[in-house]
């Protein structure tokens, strides 16, 4: 669940992304795994999806090693982008973490492979490396 306002625009990195729509100041929790707002399903739930319905979930779902489950965003923490070398989210399965000051209309990114180290391998696609400038203070 989204601790603090966001919203969504055109991505640099990919698509769509999460954007600041404040302040948000380092060490802020921006975001937690909430069991009663996200949905997480078994290997078996997501195996009796369609192709295509399989296909979407995957793209927005991470796997969560500590409850052997996927996890499903139910607000806009899914459109979160990912960046290895200069993510300005620190991320673990359930919770996320401003690495830096992060400015209102600066897009999120973190970092997928500290939390779900399989999403690339799922996906058949190759990672994508971009490197970008966080503003400092």
């Amino acid at each position: 669940m989204l601790l603090v306002k966001t919203k969504l625009g055109i991505s640099f990195i990919h698509g769509i992304g999460l954007f600041a729509a404040q302040f948000i100041p380092k060490n802020t929790v921006t975001w937690e795994y909430s069991p009663y707002f996200d949905t997480s399903y078994e290997e078996a739930d997501v195996e009796r999806m369609s192709p295509s319905a399989k296909e979407q979930f995957l793209k927005y779902a991470y796997f969560d090693n500590i409850l052997c489950r996927y996890v499903l965003c139910f607000d806009d923490q899914r459109f979160i982008n990912h960046c290895s070398e200069s993510h300005n989210i620190l991320s673990t399965v359930r919770r996320d973490v401003a690495a830096v000051d992060i400015y209102e209309e600066e897009e999120l990114v973190c970092n997928y492979n500290c939390y779900d180290d399989t999403y690339f391998i799922r996906l058949g696609i190759q990672e994508i490396t971009v490197t970008r400038t966080i503003q400092s203070s």
